[in-house]
């Protein structure tokens, strides 16, 4: 079956005036418009391509790459806003469309929005929700503490920045363990700190633990080196100074240099440190 909102990998069937026409294994098939065929092809070729609803409603394929896909999260920007509701860039010729009922807050034109993108199913067209909550789900996890996953930037609040954990569910980074300015919709890597009775998730953006430790002093030599052998930090500097220029916590550049300290790589002076 042809999946709208999805990548599909299908096969040239035959060419047409207006471009080809690619069919699944099911016997459906779906056209390629004339500007998005291939200079070299040849009929019984597979070739992948994203489909959706065109503005007239009906099903085609593109070679472009959308900025969002189905099921999936992105930041997006608002192009226009009408009585029916907003519309989104997401790298296609027909805007993303975001009803007033999934606006949680009203949209407004050259603004950008965290949305979720989902199949209408009524209408079987792509359509987006900025109320982004409905579609995390923190009552069966699939984590485990000190796991890595990907998070993307969702909210900032008093206690700290809410994130989405790989596409499925929610946690918290806390302010006093974020050392770098962070952007609403940024995708990064961070791990599970802790996983709360209740289901709540405290994040981390840094690994947990030993693992901690050997990015840390890896940043550390990289900045020595860069710095001309000499970086001007040590175990009495300032926290602030610490994060602003290394991007982490005092306590992960403590351990990180008593680590390289023993294994000979540095020599700790009053002013700073210097390569062995």
């Amino acid at each position: 079956m042809i999946q709208i909102g999805e990548y599909n990998t299908l096969e040239i069937l035959r060419e047409t005036s207006v471009g080809l026409f690619l069919g699944d294994e099911e016997d459906n098939d779906i056209l390629l418009p004339n500007k998005y065929v291939p200079q070299e092809y040849e009929i019984g070729d597979t070739v992948a391509v994203f489909c959706y609803l065109d503005h007239e409603e009906r099903p085609i394929a593109t070679t472009l790459t959308p900025k969002i896909t189905r099921n999936k999260f992105a930041l997006l920007r608002v192009e226009e806003v009408n009585d029916i509701g907003a519309f989104l860039d997401w790298g296609l010729e027909k805007h993303l469309f975001v009803p007033y009922k999934e606006q949680a807050r009203k949209m407004e034109k050259g603004k950008r929005y965290l949305v979720y993108a989902f199949l209408d199913e009524k209408t079987d067209r792509m359509v987006a929700s900025s109320k982004t909550n409905q579609y995390l789900d923190n009552e069966i996890l699939s984590v485990d503490e000190n796991e890595e996953v990907e998070l993307i930037v969702s909210r900032f609040t008093e206690l700290g920045v809410e994130m989405i954990i790989n596409e499925k569910h929610k946690g918290l980074v806390y302010n006093d363990e974020i050392y770098s300015d962070l952007k609403l919709g940024q995708r990064l890597v961070g791990y599970i700190k802790k996983i709360r009775d209740d289901h709540k998730i405290d994040l981390s953006l840094e690994p947990i633990g030993f693992k901690k430790i050997e990015p840390s002093s890896k940043k550390i030599l990289d900045a020595i080196q860069a710095n001309d052998g000499f970086l001007g930090l040590h175990d009495k500097s300032d926290p602030d100074d610490i994060r602003d220029i290394l991007g982490m916590s005092k306590k992960s550049f403590k351990k990180a240099i008593g680590l390289l300290y023993k294994e000979k790589q540095i020599i700790i002076k009053e002013d700073g440190i210097t390569l062995v």
